[in-house]
């Protein structure tokens, strides 16, 4: 079942998000087959992150509880907030290409 997670950060996280990054990418990395949508939420400038967004596969709800209390960046403290839902993909048009990625945004650190 696919899980939708929004969480928001709390202010002034931009230090210790970036001291958190390596390990908040490798454990995004151990589910990467399982993740349908991962990435920042950005202020209106395009550049600040404010926040994240995934959207994860589990077995149900207790998982996807479970593996969000364990993420780095929860455990850092940098989310005030975070909403967690089912969520059903009635529109797949376009499959995540790897080709398509932005540079830069591999979780695995290599693209």
């Amino acid at each position: 079942m696919l899980f939708a997670y929004w969480m928001m950060d709390r202010p002034g996280m931009a230090e210790t998000r970036q001291a958190t990054r390596a390990e908040h990418r490798a454990y995004l990395a151990a589910v990467e087959s399982r993740i349908h949508f991962a990435g920042p939420l950005v202020a209106a400038d395009g550049a600040s992150v404010i926040g994240s967004l995934l959207v994860v596969d589990h077995p149900d709800r207790a998982a996807a509880e479970s593996w969000i209390a364990d993420e780095p960046f929860t455990k850092a403290g940098v989310y005030h907030s975070t909403e967690i839902a089912a969520i059903k993909a009635l529109w797949p048009r376009a499959q995540y290409n790897p080709e398509n990625a932005v540079p830069g945004l591999s979780l695995t650190g290599t693209g």
